[in-house]
């Protein structure tokens, strides 16, 4: 994997568990799910394209 993917993946997790603390910083979840969406679809695009080659 792509370091800046596996950056992405765990700058996901932590705001996904830094908003789920706090309600006051609940719009983090939100970011945390949109980063951690993103990152999964370039994980599977570089999956996928990978296999075709």
């Amino acid at each position: 994997m792509n370091l800046a993917l596996i950056i992405v993946i765990i700058v996901a997790i932590v705001l996904a568990i830094v908003g789920g603390l706090s309600e006051a910083l609940g719009w983090l979840l939100w970011v945390a799910i949109i980063a951690g969406i993103i990152a999964l679809i370039v994980f599977l695009f570089r999956v996928i394209s990978g296999s075709r080659r």
